[in-house]
């Protein structure tokens, strides 16, 4: 049945060629493609008309559920690290190679499709072009540029990305711009890959790429074929006209194939003809990922349930002291049979004397102020370029509020983890965080740590996107002291800041004596069956 549905594309695809042939050969007694006569009224031949803006293709997104005021990935991503805090996980990464309009793109998607596996990524070569300088964009222009070429690619670049996204780190993809040949302004952020899927024309010519890619898959499509396909791409999409498709792919992209590209196939682990039609190679790539993915399975939370047991606290922890007022305020919001108004005004009490406690750790500088009657002032300054609040949904968005009313235009983001019923792991759902993070203090909020499985994964996503452990400050209304230890051994730089610290968690990881499940009495909702909030 699959080799009828090869044998109509093949066909229909070289009666395509065959016409443009006939179109352009008429009258030419040269048999070589490159050298067609020009017909500039010919409609194929978009001459006049300026080339249309294309980007490359790094598309990062997962399964996505889009709502009016936020988006969330609708399947999570389960822990990447061990109770320590360092990855033991790394993404999978899939090289596709083949050359050029060989269905690579095709392959890749129809792979992410069938793999239906969260926090994939594709990430394109075409994004790695390097930047042309003048006399090589005349070049490119007139098509005498070989972009087919090893040195036509930043391959240091593309290896330091690659190898940063596999370890499971924020990176930023350069966006290119084909019609002016170089990079755009703006920089594609990527984080979280369970799986990396690499395709490109020269993805099997580095060797430091090469050690890399955990699978190769080498993409082998007819060569007529990829003409035609080459042809329409360039024409519609590229807006270029015929005659320099033509005259390209004679000079550069045919030879470069046959000396660059054809050769690396001895390196792939799996060749794939026809492309995306070969339903049997798809199936057999993606059995092979499956069992991959299965070899890795963690189970953090109870691991972090029988650790550090009987330790004393850690020095980095900070509890509020318990003055008469923060106890009678403990005793409301902890009693439960507190109405939802009160829970919420004694909760935002405690909040905000939280959020005022922990800045008192902010490292301050000395500096002088004159005052209205001209004197000095010798007075203290934040020693940094500013604050950002992170809050781990949903509950710690409640803290949102207690720290806007104490730092002035204050950055905000954003973490979704939830528990997954059947493995009861945490799982990142979500995460929007604020531009060049990595130079802020992070406070990090939650209004409760029982095992601190929640917390680990949120420091972790922050260590990810270069954020340095000492500038990350972890507040809650109240923890358990397993929680505490969680962290704490995990990242001993970060600060840990509550009003309390309870000693027990129960069999469902609840905190005892505790108070309750924080987010259903703030926001008056009852769980539903398909939402736990992690811990």
């Amino acid at each position: 049945m699959h080799n009828h549905i090869d044998v109509a594309v093949n066909v229909a695809e070289l009666t395509f060629l065959a016409l443009v042939l006939l179109l352009f050969t008429s009258g030419s007694g040269d048999d070589s493609l490159g050298s067609l006569p020009k017909h500039p009224r010919c409609p194929l031949t978009p001459s006049l008309s300026p080339r249309k803006r294309t980007t490359s293709q790094s598309k990062t997104e997962p399964p996505l559920l889009r709502t009016n005021k936020r988006t969330i990935y609708t399947a999570g991503r389960p822990p990447w690290y061990n109770v320590t805090g360092t990855t033991f996980k790394e993404a999978f990464v899939i090289g596709l190679c083949g050359g050029s309009a060989s269905g690579k793109t095709t392959v890749a998607n129809k792979i992410i499709e069938a793999l239906d596996v969260p926090w994939v990524v594709l990430l394109s070569m075409d994004s790695f072009y390097k930047v042309l300088t003048k006399d090589e964009q005349e070049l490119a222009a007139k098509n005498e540029y070989n972009f087919d070429h090893p040195e036509a690619f930043d391959f240091e670049l593309l290896v330091t990305v690659l190898r940063k996204l596999k370890k499971g780190k924020s990176i930023k993809v350069p966006v290119y711009d084909f019609t002016s040949h170089c990079r755009r302004k703006e920089w594609k952020t990527v984080y979280g890959a369970n799986v990396v899927i690499f395709e490109g024309i020269l993805a099997f010519a580095n060797k430091e790429l090469l050690k890399l890619l955990d699978m190769k898959v080498f993409v082998d499509t007819d060569s007529d074929i990829r003409l035609v396909r080459r042809l329409k791409r360039d024409i519609s999409d590229r807006g270029r006209d015929i005659n320099g498709v033509i005259k390209q792919y004679n000079k550069f992209v045919k030879p470069s194939f046959e000396q660059y590209i054809e050769p690396t196939v001895q390196v792939a682990d799996i060749v794939v003809p026809r492309g995306g039609e070969n339903f049997v190679a798809l199936d057999l790539i993606v059995q092979h990922v499956h069992s991959q993915l299965e070899k890795v399975r963690a189970n953090n939370r109870s691991a972090l349930a029988s650790a550090h047991q009987g330790q004393p606290l850690p020095k980095t922890l900070s509890v509020l002291e318990s003055t008469p007022q923060v106890r009678g305020m403990h005793t409301i919001i902890r009693n439960k049979d507190t109405n939802r108004d009160e829970f919420i005004f004694y909760s935002k009490r405690l909040m905000r004397l939280l959020i005022e406690h922990a800045l008192s750790f902010l490292p301050l500088k000395p500096v002088q102020v004159e005052t209205p009657q001209g004197s000095i002032y010798e007075g203290k300054r934040l020693s940094g370029k500013r604050i950002t609040g992170v809050s781990i949904l949903r509950a710690g968005e409640t803290m949102e509020q207690a720290l806007m009313h104490v730092c002035k235009d204050i950055r905000l983001g954003k973490i979704l983890i939830q528990t997954n019923h059947d493995t009861g792991e945490p799982e990142l759902h979500y995460l929007r965080l604020p531009k060049d993070i990595s130079e802020d203090y992070v406070i990090l909020m939650d209004s409760t740590v029982s095992t601190g499985a929640a917390a680990l994964m949120a420091v972790r996503v922050l260590l990810d996107h270069d954020v340095q452990e000492d500038k990350i400050f972890l507040l809650s209304l109240l923890m358990a002291e397993m929680g505490v230890h969680s962290v704490a051994y995990a990242f001993p730089k970060v600060r840990i800041i509550t009003t309390a610290v309870d000693k027990k968690v129960n069999n469902e990881f609840h905190i005892i004596p505790g108070i309750g499940n924080f987010g259903d009495r703030y926001f008056g909702t009852d769980t539903p069956s398909d939402w736990t909030e992690s811990d």
